[in-house]
This record gives structure tokens, sequence and C-alpha cells, in this order.
């Protein structure tokens, strides 16, 4: 089916993003995924290219989209190619909200245009080793100084993706005492400059794929945050990390959209140039039925992921539409990647070839952002069960 979501604008943003993937990515993709990261000055490239800050303000050096179409668009090239940006996704897709919803003017002039060109990368800290997806259950502590001047952060955070090159992280800490009656109340978020003494960051985590994008456990041992870095107001960190749910389950739903694509198009390539038995493999009936499922079930994922990128736009997108499209995107990305793989056979586990790679970096989709478990109870209660 033809696909309406994107214009001419965003079509030659692709082919900008495609070529500099071609040339400036692709060819040292495989030192960024030996090293766990790609190289600071990367996060630079992206700003002087405008992909950092496509939705910041143009006053503090953005690119003044509303849309969040030409994020998607990154996202697509990004699978098609079989590499990733780091930890560009959480720093453009998930904080600029929070920054520009919540941030003072005052906040904004001295993040935002360094958020758009790289000198200021930023990351979230939410989860902790007792937490998982019970943000409500948040023990990190921050308490204000006698003289009102600053707070003080004790803690740890963990699965932090991009925490261990970050300048910046919005952390999550306990303002107020917990409250059993009230387990949502107390909770801040505070911006941390991680040159700050006693801020450290702990172990970086090997995981099974998303290799190039850092992710870290961080220490808060008496970490003083001036009250100027304090965004919103005091107490209303849940409300806040809420109201920006939907934005980040669409992210990972159109990223799951683009994986399962990238997907089907390298399992066709292979297919057409493997010959087994002296014929190709795409000549079995067998790969035809799978393939023409995949592609089915993947026409499937890009309209519901496509109809939402709409509903963003129009700022019509509800938590529990967003949780659908990431429950159903995700899940259908794992089944469609799966498939292909199989039809690569032995080499579909080697890591030289995408396919693997996709297998391996899709598989967390599921799990963050609030696992298909938590999507599927907003689903219900948006339904009154």
């Amino acid at each position: 089916m033809q696909r309406t979501v994107f214009n001419e604008d965003h079509e030659a943003f692709r082919e900008t993003v495609r070529d500099f993937i071609a040339k400036e990515v692709a060819p040292v993709y495989h030192e960024w995924e030996a090293d766990g990261h790609p190289p600071r000055k990367f996060y630079n490239r992206l700003g002087e290219l405008g992909i950092l800050g496509i939705q910041a303000p143009e006053e503090f050096g953005g690119g003044g989209e509303a849309s969040i179409k030409f994020n998607a668009v990154v996202a697509e090239e990004c699978s098609a190619a079989g590499v990733t940006f780091g930890s560009y996704s959480v720093h453009s897709n998930l904080i600029l909200p929070y920054l520009m919803e919540y941030g003072t003017d005052e906040q904004k002039q001295r993040w935002i245009p360094g958020f758009c060109s790289g000198d200021l990368m930023f990351a979230i800290a939410m989860t902790e080793p007792g937490t998982g997806s019970d943000l409500a259950n948040i023990a990190t502590t921050a308490k204000l100084s006698e003289d009102g001047s600053h707070y003080v952060i004790n803690g740890a955070k963990t699965f932090i993706t991009g925490g261990a090159l970050a300048d910046r992280i919005l952390t999550v800490c306990r303002t107020s005492p917990f409250d059993p009656e009230n387990r949502r109340a107390g909770l801040s978020i505070l911006v941390v400059d991680t040159t700050t003494e006693g801020f450290a960051v702990g172990r970086k985590l090997n995981k099974i794929g998303l290799k190039t994008s850092d992710t870290a456990e961080l220490s808060y041992s008496d970490v003083k945050v001036p009250v100027a870095d304090l965004l919103g107001e005091e107490g209303k960190g849940f409300q806040y990390l809420t109201h920006n749910l939907a934005q980040e389950r669409l992210t990972i739903a159109f990223g799951a959209s683009a994986t399962a694509a990238a997907a089907v198009q390298h399992a066709i390539a292979y297919t057409k140039d493997r010959k087994v038995f002296g014929k190709p493999v795409a000549a079995f009936q067998n790969t035809k039925f799978v393939l023409a499922e995949c592609s089915t079930e993947l026409q499937a994922v890009q309209l519901m992921v496509d109809n939402a990128l709409e509903l963003h736009d129009r700022g019509e997108l509800t938590v529990p539409d967003a949780a659908r499209a990431k429950l159903f995107g995700t899940e259908a990305a794992g089944r469609i990647i799966d498939k292909c793989l199989q039809l690569h056979g032995g080499y579909g586990y080697i890591l030289e070839y995408p396919i693997a790679r996709l297998y391996a970096d899709t598989r967390v989709s599921r799990i963050y952002g609030g696992t298909s478990e938590v999507m599927k109870t907003i689903i219900a209660k948006d339904i009154g069960l």
C-alpha cells in the first residue's frame, strides 16, 4: 500500500541522512560497536547536519519543525543500513519535549543551543535497581539545603541510555518523603551536570544488542544541584513523565516499524541471491509464503504507526493509543525479524549480516519504554477492564 505520511521535504531529508550514513557511519560502524558507543564528536556532526535539534526552535539553533516525522525518517534510514546513532534517539526524541515544555526561558537559553549542536548531550535517569517499571517506587533522594540554594542528591540509577557520555542528565528524584497513600507524589526532575562532584558513571552494561548505544549504571553521592536546575515544579515529576509517554512510545513504535521493514528487504535480497539445491531460496514456495506473511504484517504495522504519527502531529495521540502502537509494532517486528532471520539459515546468526543485528537490537523494544505487559494493562484500563 502506498504510504502518504511523508512529503517532498521528508524525502529530501531522507536522501541527506542516507548519504551521510553511507559515507560517514557505515564504514566505521564496526569500530563503534567495539567501543560501545560512537566517538563523542559524532554527536557534533549530527548537530551540524541539523539532526539533533529538528524539533527545537530556530532561535536556539534548531530546525523549528513541530512534526516528529523527520525523526521517523532517521529511524527508517538507520534501520535500512543496519546502524544506530548511539544515544541520539533518547537525546532528540525523549529529552527535548521535557526541556521545551517545562524548562524556564533561562534554562532554554542555557541548554537548547548546546542540545542542538551536540555540545551538550542529554540523558534521562529514571530506572533504579529496585524499581523497574514501578517509577512511583523511586528511592533516589534530593534534599533541599538549609539556605534553599541547592539540592543534594543521593542514590543510584541503572539501564541509563547515553549515561556514560552525557553532559546533563535529567534525574528523577524524591524531593519529599514517600507517601504510601499517594505513591506518585513527591517526585521531581533535576538536571544534573555530570562534572559535578559526587556523580559517577559506574559499570557500562554489556547488552546483547544496540552495541553502539552506551548503557550505564550511575551513582549520586551528595551531588549538589542548584535550584536553578530544577525542571518545572517540585513534586510534579511523575506528572511530567506521564505527559511525555505518548511520544516516547510512538518513537519506539516507529523504530520497530523501521526495523521490520529493513528485515523484509534484507530477506528478499538474500533469498534471491542465495542458491540451494540449484535454485534461489526465493524460488521455494515456503520462502514466498513466509515473505508474503511478513510483507502483509509489515504493512499493517506501517498503517498503524503512520496514523499515530498523524495523530501526534495534530496533538491528538493519547497514551492508550500510543501503547497500542508500541505493543503491536514491537511484537510484530519481533515476529517478522525472526522469520526473516530463519530464511537466512546459518548466516542469519552471523553478526556481519544486518539481519542478525536487527534481531538483537529489536528485542529490547518490547521491554524499554514500558514492557508489552505494561502496554496491555494500559489498554485494558482504556477499554474499561
